[in-house]
Protein backbone atom coordinates (compact mmCIF):
# COMPACT_ATOMS: atom_id res chain seq x y z
CA UNK A 1 0.00 0.00 0.00
CA UNK A 2 1.47 3.47 -1.11
CA UNK A 3 1.86 6.10 1.52
CA UNK A 4 -0.52 8.11 -0.44
CA UNK A 5 -3.08 5.60 -0.86
CA UNK A 6 -2.98 5.17 2.87
CA UNK A 7 -4.59 8.50 3.21
CA UNK A 8 -7.17 8.29 1.39
CA UNK A 9 -8.43 5.08 3.04
CA UNK A 10 -8.53 6.88 6.17
CA UNK A 11 -10.32 9.77 3.92
CA UNK A 12 -12.79 7.02 2.56
CA UNK A 13 -13.15 5.54 5.46
CA UNK A 14 -14.00 8.79 7.39
CA UNK A 15 -16.39 9.87 4.78
CA UNK A 16 -18.07 6.34 4.17
CA UNK A 17 -18.51 5.31 8.09
CA UNK A 18 -19.37 8.26 9.73
CA UNK A 19 -16.45 9.76 10.98
CA UNK A 20 -15.96 13.19 9.94
CA UNK A 21 -17.35 15.08 6.20
CA UNK A 22 -16.95 18.67 4.76
CA UNK A 23 -19.62 21.19 6.05
CA UNK A 24 -22.47 22.30 4.37
CA UNK A 25 -21.40 19.81 1.40
CA UNK A 26 -24.48 19.70 -0.19
CA UNK A 27 -24.11 23.65 -0.90
CA UNK A 28 -21.47 24.69 -4.23
CA UNK A 29 -20.64 27.99 -2.75
CA UNK A 30 -19.35 26.37 0.93
CA UNK A 31 -16.07 27.07 2.41
CA UNK A 32 -13.26 25.01 2.33
CA UNK A 33 -12.05 24.40 5.89
CA UNK A 34 -14.74 23.41 7.99
CA UNK A 35 -15.57 20.02 9.08
CA UNK A 36 -18.22 18.17 10.77
CA UNK A 37 -18.06 14.96 12.86
CA UNK A 38 -20.17 12.11 12.72
CA UNK A 39 -21.39 9.91 15.72
CA UNK A 40 -18.24 7.42 15.04
CA UNK A 41 -16.07 10.78 14.94
CA UNK A 42 -17.98 12.20 18.02
CA UNK A 43 -17.38 9.64 20.08
CA UNK A 44 -13.74 8.88 19.00
CA UNK A 45 -13.01 13.12 19.62
CA UNK A 46 -14.90 12.14 23.51
CA UNK A 47 -12.53 9.50 24.57
CA UNK A 48 -9.65 11.13 23.20
CA UNK A 49 -10.42 14.19 25.31
CA UNK A 50 -11.26 11.88 28.04
CA UNK A 51 -7.47 10.57 27.73
CA UNK A 52 -5.97 13.58 27.92
CA UNK A 53 -7.81 14.89 30.85
CA UNK A 54 -6.92 11.76 32.53
CA UNK A 55 -3.42 11.02 31.41
CA UNK A 56 -2.65 15.03 31.51
CA UNK A 57 -5.05 17.64 33.54
CA UNK A 58 -5.84 14.92 36.28
CA UNK A 59 -2.53 13.56 36.58
CA UNK A 60 -0.88 16.67 36.93
CA UNK A 61 -3.51 18.18 39.22
CA UNK A 62 -4.37 21.27 36.65
CA UNK A 63 -6.87 23.21 36.66
CA UNK A 64 -9.80 22.94 33.85
CA UNK A 65 -11.30 26.02 32.48
CA UNK A 66 -14.00 27.13 29.50
CA UNK A 67 -13.26 30.37 28.20
CA UNK A 68 -15.59 32.58 26.03
CA UNK A 69 -14.52 31.89 22.13
CA UNK A 70 -14.58 35.77 21.57
CA UNK A 71 -12.87 38.14 23.02
CA UNK A 72 -12.22 41.90 23.40
CA UNK A 73 -9.24 43.39 20.85
CA UNK A 74 -7.30 44.56 23.69
CA UNK A 75 -6.55 41.12 24.29
CA UNK A 76 -5.16 40.45 20.91
CA UNK A 77 -3.51 43.83 20.80
CA UNK A 78 -1.73 42.61 24.19
CA UNK A 79 -0.62 38.93 23.36
CA UNK A 80 0.64 40.39 20.37
CA UNK A 81 -1.50 38.95 17.33
CA UNK A 82 -3.09 42.07 16.16
CA UNK A 83 0.71 42.52 14.55
CA UNK A 84 2.33 39.41 14.15
CA UNK A 85 -0.03 36.37 13.80
CA UNK A 86 0.15 37.14 10.20
CA UNK A 87 0.81 34.54 6.83
CA UNK A 88 3.15 35.78 3.74
CA UNK A 89 0.80 35.91 0.58
CA UNK A 90 0.51 36.89 -2.73
CA UNK A 91 -1.96 37.35 -5.64
CA UNK A 92 -2.00 36.17 -9.71
CA UNK A 93 -1.02 39.61 -11.71
CA UNK A 94 -3.64 37.48 -14.05
CA UNK A 95 -6.31 35.14 -12.51
CA UNK A 96 -5.65 37.21 -9.29
CA UNK A 97 -5.44 33.80 -7.39
CA UNK A 98 -4.11 33.96 -3.72
CA UNK A 99 -0.91 31.51 -2.52
CA UNK A 100 0.36 31.38 1.04
CA UNK A 101 4.18 31.83 -0.36
CA UNK A 102 5.99 30.13 2.43
CA UNK A 103 3.65 26.96 1.54
CA UNK A 104 3.94 27.22 -1.62
CA UNK A 105 7.65 27.93 -1.86
CA UNK A 106 8.05 24.41 -0.20
CA UNK A 107 5.40 22.30 -2.34
CA UNK A 108 7.56 23.32 -6.14
CA UNK A 109 10.94 23.22 -4.43
CA UNK A 110 11.01 21.40 -1.32
CA UNK A 111 12.72 24.76 0.90
CA UNK A 112 11.66 24.98 4.05
CA UNK A 113 10.81 28.87 4.68
CA UNK A 114 11.51 29.47 8.16
CA UNK A 115 8.67 31.03 10.65
CA UNK A 116 10.10 34.39 10.42
CA UNK A 117 11.32 34.96 6.87
CA UNK A 118 10.93 38.69 5.49
CA UNK A 119 8.62 38.70 2.37
CA UNK A 120 11.94 39.97 0.59
CA UNK A 121 13.58 36.50 1.15
CA UNK A 122 10.42 34.51 0.19
CA UNK A 123 10.42 36.94 -3.05
CA UNK A 124 14.03 36.05 -3.51
CA UNK A 125 12.90 32.41 -3.68
CA UNK A 126 9.56 33.17 -6.05
CA UNK A 127 12.11 34.74 -8.92
CA UNK A 128 15.14 32.55 -8.30
CA UNK A 129 13.01 29.46 -8.98
CA UNK A 130 10.53 30.75 -11.81
CA UNK A 131 7.39 29.96 -9.56
CA UNK A 132 4.46 31.24 -10.85
CA UNK A 133 0.38 30.67 -10.66
CA UNK A 134 -0.43 27.07 -10.80
CA UNK A 135 -3.99 27.83 -12.08
CA UNK A 136 -2.58 30.48 -15.18
CA UNK A 137 1.28 30.60 -15.36
CA UNK A 138 0.77 34.25 -14.54
CA UNK A 139 3.58 36.17 -12.63
CA UNK A 140 2.84 36.34 -8.52
CA UNK A 141 2.77 39.98 -7.58
CA UNK A 142 0.65 42.22 -4.48
CA UNK A 143 3.34 40.30 -1.52
CA UNK A 144 2.20 41.10 1.87
CA UNK A 145 1.04 39.94 5.22
CA UNK A 146 -2.56 38.54 5.96
CA UNK A 147 -3.91 38.31 9.49
CA UNK A 148 -5.42 35.32 10.09
CA UNK A 149 -7.72 36.21 12.99
CA UNK A 150 -11.81 36.86 12.57
CA UNK A 151 -12.97 39.69 13.11
CA UNK A 152 -16.28 40.39 14.25
CA UNK A 153 -18.38 43.34 15.27
CA UNK A 154 -20.14 42.99 19.29
CA UNK A 155 -23.59 44.58 19.53
CA UNK A 156 -25.22 47.53 17.28
CA UNK A 157 -22.07 49.31 17.76
CA UNK A 158 -19.99 46.99 16.34
CA UNK A 159 -17.42 46.93 19.18
CA UNK A 160 -14.43 45.65 17.56
CA UNK A 161 -13.70 41.95 19.06
CA UNK A 162 -12.18 38.72 17.32
CA UNK A 163 -13.06 34.54 17.33
CA UNK A 164 -10.03 33.65 19.32
CA UNK A 165 -7.14 32.20 17.24
CA UNK A 166 -5.52 30.10 20.21
CA UNK A 167 -7.55 28.89 23.42
CA UNK A 168 -4.77 29.93 25.95
CA UNK A 169 -5.50 33.71 25.88
CA UNK A 170 -8.17 32.85 28.30
CA UNK A 171 -6.20 31.19 30.56
CA UNK A 172 -3.88 34.37 30.92
CA UNK A 173 -6.45 36.96 31.22
CA UNK A 174 -8.09 34.92 33.76
CA UNK A 175 -5.19 34.21 35.59
CA UNK A 176 -4.94 36.59 38.08
CA UNK A 177 -8.77 35.28 39.09
CA UNK A 178 -8.14 31.78 39.65
CA UNK A 179 -4.65 31.92 41.53
CA UNK A 180 -6.85 33.90 44.01
CA UNK A 181 -9.97 31.80 43.99
CA UNK A 182 -7.82 28.81 43.91
CA UNK A 183 -5.60 28.94 46.09
CA UNK A 184 -2.80 27.67 44.28
CA UNK A 185 1.57 28.15 44.41
CA UNK A 186 3.73 28.30 41.61
CA UNK A 187 3.92 26.34 39.97
CA UNK A 188 0.66 24.90 38.93
CA UNK A 189 -1.17 24.20 35.41
CA UNK A 190 -4.45 25.38 33.89
CA UNK A 191 -5.83 23.70 31.05
CA UNK A 192 -8.48 24.22 28.67
CA UNK A 193 -10.59 22.40 25.44
CA UNK A 194 -12.68 24.24 22.98
CA UNK A 195 -12.25 25.72 19.71
CA UNK A 196 -9.85 27.90 17.82
CA UNK A 197 -10.74 30.39 14.31
CA UNK A 198 -8.05 30.90 12.11
CA UNK A 199 -8.40 32.09 8.66
CA UNK A 200 -6.39 29.96 6.86
CA UNK A 201 -5.31 31.08 3.43
CA UNK A 202 -5.58 27.77 1.98
CA UNK A 203 -7.10 25.15 3.94
CA UNK A 204 -6.51 21.29 3.24
CA UNK A 205 -5.79 17.68 3.66
CA UNK A 206 -9.18 17.41 5.67
CA UNK A 207 -8.23 17.97 9.48
CA UNK A 208 -4.97 18.74 9.38
CA UNK A 209 -5.25 22.76 8.19
CA UNK A 210 -8.75 23.53 8.97
CA UNK A 211 -10.22 27.37 10.01
CA UNK A 212 -12.33 26.26 12.76
CA UNK A 213 -10.28 23.40 14.68
CA UNK A 214 -10.43 22.34 18.16
CA UNK A 215 -7.53 22.39 20.52
CA UNK A 216 -6.48 21.17 24.08
CA UNK A 217 -4.21 23.86 25.80
CA UNK A 218 -2.05 23.30 29.11
CA UNK A 219 -0.06 26.18 30.64
CA UNK A 220 2.18 25.87 33.23
CA UNK A 221 3.03 28.81 35.11
CA UNK A 222 6.37 28.92 37.07
CA UNK A 223 8.90 30.84 38.92
CA UNK A 224 11.69 31.06 36.44
CA UNK A 225 14.23 31.07 39.33
CA UNK A 226 13.22 27.82 40.04
CA UNK A 227 12.33 25.72 37.05
CA UNK A 228 15.22 22.72 38.13
CA UNK A 229 13.90 22.73 41.34
CA UNK A 230 10.92 20.57 40.24
CA UNK A 231 10.65 17.06 42.54
CA UNK A 232 7.57 16.14 40.11
CA UNK A 233 10.34 15.45 36.98
CA UNK A 234 12.62 13.14 39.63
CA UNK A 235 10.53 9.94 38.51
CA UNK A 236 10.27 10.28 34.57
CA UNK A 237 14.50 11.09 34.48
CA UNK A 238 15.35 7.73 33.08
CA UNK A 239 12.48 7.96 30.48
CA UNK A 240 13.77 8.17 27.30
CA UNK A 241 12.26 11.26 25.05
CA UNK A 242 12.93 10.87 21.29
CA UNK A 243 14.51 14.51 20.72
CA UNK A 244 16.13 15.83 17.66
CA UNK A 245 17.91 18.92 18.69
CA UNK A 246 18.38 21.68 16.32
CA UNK A 247 21.34 21.00 13.25
CA UNK A 248 20.81 17.57 13.77
CA UNK A 249 19.10 15.22 10.99
CA UNK A 250 17.90 11.86 13.33
CA UNK A 251 15.93 11.64 16.27
CA UNK A 252 17.82 10.87 19.66
CA UNK A 253 16.53 8.57 22.17
CA UNK A 254 17.67 10.10 24.94
CA UNK A 255 16.55 10.34 28.86
CA UNK A 256 15.35 12.77 30.67
CA UNK A 257 18.30 12.95 32.52
CA UNK A 258 20.77 12.93 30.13
CA UNK A 259 18.93 15.45 28.10
CA UNK A 260 19.30 18.29 31.06
CA UNK A 261 22.93 17.01 32.27
CA UNK A 262 24.15 17.53 27.83
CA UNK A 263 22.22 21.06 28.27
CA UNK A 264 19.64 19.91 25.16
CA UNK A 265 16.74 20.63 27.29
CA UNK A 266 16.42 24.13 29.69
CA UNK A 267 14.98 22.29 32.66
CA UNK A 268 14.12 19.41 34.95
CA UNK A 269 10.11 21.24 34.16
CA UNK A 270 10.26 21.39 30.59
CA UNK A 271 11.82 17.54 30.78
CA UNK A 272 8.93 16.71 32.69
CA UNK A 273 5.66 18.49 30.51
CA UNK A 274 7.88 17.04 27.60
CA UNK A 275 8.16 13.32 28.92
CA UNK A 276 4.50 13.93 30.07
CA UNK A 277 3.26 14.88 26.53
CA UNK A 278 5.07 12.08 24.54
CA UNK A 279 3.70 9.21 26.59
CA UNK A 280 0.22 11.04 26.43
CA UNK A 281 0.61 9.93 22.42
CA UNK A 282 2.49 6.64 23.17
CA UNK A 283 -1.13 5.56 25.23
CA UNK A 284 -3.48 7.00 22.49
CA UNK A 285 -2.06 4.32 19.96
CA UNK A 286 1.30 6.12 18.20
CA UNK A 287 3.95 4.18 17.27
CA UNK A 288 6.93 5.50 19.66
CA UNK A 289 8.89 5.46 16.65
CA UNK A 290 6.59 7.66 14.87
CA UNK A 291 6.87 10.31 17.61
CA UNK A 292 9.81 13.03 17.36
CA UNK A 293 10.19 16.21 19.59
CA UNK A 294 11.89 18.98 16.94
CA UNK A 295 13.32 21.33 18.49
CA UNK A 296 12.83 25.21 16.62
CA UNK A 297 15.38 26.94 16.04
CA UNK A 298 14.70 31.28 16.52
CA UNK A 299 13.73 31.79 12.98
CA UNK A 300 11.34 29.03 13.26
CA UNK A 301 9.77 29.95 16.66
CA UNK A 302 6.60 31.52 17.25
CA UNK A 303 6.88 35.29 17.91
CA UNK A 304 6.22 34.86 21.66
CA UNK A 305 8.42 31.84 22.27
CA UNK A 306 11.61 31.86 23.91
CA UNK A 307 12.52 28.20 23.80
CA UNK A 308 10.18 25.46 21.61
CA UNK A 309 9.79 21.80 20.99
CA UNK A 310 7.07 20.89 18.40
CA UNK A 311 6.49 16.84 19.03
CA UNK A 312 5.53 15.45 15.59
CA UNK A 313 4.01 12.18 13.97
CA UNK A 314 5.37 10.48 11.17
CA UNK A 315 2.32 9.75 8.61
CA UNK A 316 1.63 9.05 5.26
CA UNK A 317 2.19 12.79 4.12
CA UNK A 318 5.29 13.32 6.04
CA UNK A 319 5.92 15.07 9.92
CA UNK A 320 2.92 16.12 11.07
CA UNK A 321 3.01 18.59 14.05
CA UNK A 322 0.36 17.99 16.87
CA UNK A 323 1.52 19.82 19.57
CA UNK A 324 3.81 23.11 20.01
CA UNK A 325 5.79 22.51 23.72
CA UNK A 326 6.63 26.67 23.90
CA UNK A 327 8.01 28.51 26.54
CA UNK A 328 6.30 31.65 26.46
CA UNK A 329 8.48 33.52 28.95
CA UNK A 330 6.92 36.57 30.70
CA UNK A 331 5.45 37.45 26.98
CA UNK A 332 1.68 36.39 27.86
CA UNK A 333 1.34 37.88 31.44
CA UNK A 334 3.60 40.76 30.82
CA UNK A 335 1.68 42.01 27.82
CA UNK A 336 -1.85 41.61 29.54
CA UNK A 337 -0.32 43.80 32.88
CA UNK A 338 1.36 46.38 30.64
CA UNK A 339 -2.16 46.93 28.68
CA UNK A 340 -4.57 46.64 31.23
CA UNK A 341 -2.81 48.16 34.24
CA UNK A 342 -3.60 45.26 36.12
CA UNK A 343 -1.09 43.74 38.05
CA UNK A 344 -0.18 40.08 37.15
CA UNK A 345 2.99 39.13 39.74
CA UNK A 346 2.28 36.85 43.01
CA UNK A 347 4.05 36.21 45.85
CA UNK A 348 5.92 32.79 45.64
CA UNK A 349 8.31 31.87 49.28
CA UNK A 350 7.74 35.29 49.88
CA UNK A 351 9.03 36.89 46.69
CA UNK A 352 7.54 38.59 44.01
CA UNK A 353 7.05 37.11 40.34
CA UNK A 354 5.37 37.59 36.83
CA UNK A 355 5.29 33.87 36.31
CA UNK A 356 6.64 32.53 33.40
CA UNK A 357 4.71 30.06 30.94
CA UNK A 358 5.36 26.51 29.49
CA UNK A 359 2.51 25.55 27.13
CA UNK A 360 1.71 22.23 25.88
CA UNK A 361 -0.81 23.47 22.81
CA UNK A 362 -2.69 20.58 21.09
CA UNK A 363 -3.94 20.31 17.76
CA UNK A 364 -7.03 17.68 18.66
CA UNK A 365 -8.16 17.04 15.05
CA UNK A 366 -5.03 16.49 12.88
CA UNK A 367 -4.21 14.10 16.43
CA UNK A 368 -7.36 12.17 15.37
CA UNK A 369 -6.01 12.09 12.16
CA UNK A 370 -2.77 10.53 12.74
CA UNK A 371 -4.28 7.80 15.05
CA UNK A 372 -6.76 6.95 12.56
CA UNK A 373 -3.68 6.72 9.73
CA UNK A 374 -2.00 5.00 12.50
CA UNK A 375 -4.42 2.74 13.60
CA UNK A 376 -5.55 1.79 9.75
CA UNK A 377 -4.07 -1.65 8.88
CA UNK A 378 -5.47 -4.29 5.42
CA UNK A 379 -5.92 -7.50 6.53
CA UNK A 380 -6.92 -9.85 3.47
CA UNK A 381 -7.47 -6.91 1.64
CA UNK A 382 -9.89 -5.31 4.26
CA UNK A 383 -9.32 -2.80 6.63
CA UNK A 384 -9.02 -3.39 10.67
CA UNK A 385 -9.28 -0.38 12.58
CA UNK A 386 -6.54 -1.36 15.62
CA UNK A 387 -7.59 1.55 17.89
CA UNK A 388 -6.55 1.58 21.33
CA UNK A 389 -9.55 -0.01 23.22
CA UNK A 390 -10.43 2.86 25.53
CA UNK A 391 -10.45 4.89 22.15
CA UNK A 392 -12.55 2.78 20.04
CA UNK A 393 -15.86 5.03 19.24
CA UNK A 394 -18.18 1.58 19.76
CA UNK A 395 -16.68 -0.36 22.33
CA UNK A 396 -18.44 -3.88 21.44
CA UNK A 397 -21.03 -5.19 18.90
CA UNK A 398 -23.33 -7.53 20.17
CA UNK A 399 -24.44 -9.99 17.60
CA UNK A 400 -26.90 -13.32 17.44
CA UNK A 401 -25.47 -15.71 15.12
CA UNK A 402 -28.62 -15.77 13.71
CA UNK A 403 -31.30 -13.50 12.67
CA UNK A 404 -34.21 -15.37 14.47
CA UNK A 405 -35.32 -16.01 17.67
CA UNK A 406 -34.77 -17.19 20.40
CA UNK A 407 -31.55 -15.96 19.45
CA UNK A 408 -32.50 -12.55 18.82
CA UNK A 409 -34.03 -12.10 21.82
CA UNK A 410 -30.88 -13.17 23.99
CA UNK A 411 -28.95 -10.75 22.42
CA UNK A 412 -31.36 -7.94 22.96
CA UNK A 413 -31.25 -9.09 26.67
CA UNK A 414 -27.53 -8.58 26.60
CA UNK A 415 -27.21 -5.49 24.44
CA UNK A 416 -30.05 -3.52 27.18
CA UNK A 417 -28.13 -5.03 30.12
CA UNK A 418 -24.36 -3.77 28.88
CA UNK A 419 -25.57 0.09 26.69
CA UNK A 420 -26.31 2.24 29.94
CA UNK A 421 -22.26 1.45 31.07
CA UNK A 422 -20.99 0.98 27.62
CA UNK A 423 -21.06 2.13 24.46
CA UNK A 424 -22.31 -1.37 22.54
CA UNK A 425 -24.29 -1.65 19.24
CA UNK A 426 -26.83 -4.51 18.49
CA UNK A 427 -26.55 -6.08 14.87
CA UNK A 428 -28.54 -9.21 13.03
CA UNK A 429 -27.91 -8.22 9.32
CA UNK A 430 -26.08 -10.49 7.27
CA UNK A 431 -24.04 -13.22 7.65
CA UNK A 432 -21.57 -13.33 11.17
CA UNK A 433 -18.59 -13.47 8.98
CA UNK A 434 -19.90 -9.78 7.31
CA UNK A 435 -20.70 -8.32 10.74
CA UNK A 436 -17.15 -8.90 12.07
CA UNK A 437 -15.57 -7.38 9.48
CA UNK A 438 -17.77 -4.71 9.81
CA UNK A 439 -16.61 -3.89 13.19
CA UNK A 440 -13.39 -4.46 12.22
CA UNK A 441 -13.31 -1.85 9.87
CA UNK A 442 -14.78 1.40 12.61
CA UNK A 443 -12.39 -0.41 15.23
CA UNK A 444 -14.70 -1.76 17.48
CA UNK A 445 -12.24 -4.33 19.98
CA UNK A 446 -14.43 -7.17 20.82
CA UNK A 447 -17.81 -8.99 19.36
CA UNK A 448 -19.94 -10.52 21.44
CA UNK A 449 -21.69 -13.49 19.34
CA UNK A 450 -25.10 -15.20 21.26
CA UNK A 451 -25.05 -18.72 19.73
CA UNK A 452 -26.38 -22.31 20.19
CA UNK A 453 -23.96 -22.50 23.74
CA UNK A 454 -25.60 -19.34 24.88
CA UNK A 455 -28.77 -20.62 25.20
CA UNK A 456 -27.35 -23.58 26.73
CA UNK A 457 -25.68 -22.61 29.41
CA UNK A 458 -25.76 -18.74 29.26
CA UNK A 459 -22.04 -18.26 28.35
CA UNK A 460 -21.65 -15.97 25.16
CA UNK A 461 -18.09 -15.85 22.46
CA UNK A 462 -16.13 -13.10 22.70
CA UNK A 463 -14.12 -12.29 19.48
CA UNK A 464 -11.11 -10.01 19.37
CA UNK A 465 -10.37 -7.37 16.85
CA UNK A 466 -6.90 -7.82 16.51
CA UNK A 467 -5.74 -11.50 16.74
CA UNK A 468 -9.49 -12.91 16.05
CA UNK A 469 -8.83 -15.28 18.84
CA UNK A 470 -11.98 -16.16 20.61
CA UNK A 471 -13.08 -17.36 24.16
CA UNK A 472 -16.25 -17.72 26.35
CA UNK A 473 -17.45 -15.76 28.89
CA UNK A 474 -20.49 -15.85 30.96
CA UNK A 475 -23.08 -13.13 30.43
CA UNK A 476 -23.22 -12.45 34.32
CA UNK A 477 -19.07 -11.67 34.08
CA UNK A 478 -19.79 -9.18 30.71
CA UNK A 479 -19.93 -6.05 32.63
CA UNK A 480 -16.76 -6.73 34.36
CA UNK A 481 -14.53 -8.38 31.28
CA UNK A 482 -15.58 -5.21 29.57
CA UNK A 483 -14.67 -3.16 31.77
CA UNK A 484 -11.22 -4.55 32.54
CA UNK A 485 -10.61 -4.59 28.86
CA UNK A 486 -11.38 -1.19 28.38
CA UNK A 487 -8.99 0.21 30.92
CA UNK A 488 -5.69 2.38 30.20
CA UNK A 489 -3.02 0.33 30.89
Amino acid sequence: MSQRSKYELVMRLALERGFFMPSSEIYGDAPAGFWDYGPLGVSLKNRFIELWRRELVKRDDMLEIDGAQILSKSVFKASGHLESFVDPIAKCSKCRAIYRLDKLIEEKTGIHVPERASLEDMKKIIEEHGIRCGRCGGELTDFSHFNMMFRIGVGVAELDAYLRPETCQSIFIDFMRIYKTMRRKLPFAIAQVGKSFRNEISPRQGLLRMREFYQAEIEVFFNPKKANVFAKADPILDYKLRLQPIGEDSVKDISCRDALNSGLISSKLVAYYLALIQQFYEKAGIPREKIRLRELDEDERAFYAAEAWDLEVETSLGWIELVACNNRGEHDLGGHEKLSGQEMTVLDDGERVLPNVFELSMGIDRSLYCILENSLHLVNDRIVLKLPPYLAPIQAAVLPLLSREPFTDEAMSVYRSLKQDFDVVYDESGSIGRRYARYDEVGVPMDITIDHQTLEDKTVTIRFRDSTIQLRVRESDLRNFLRDHLKVG
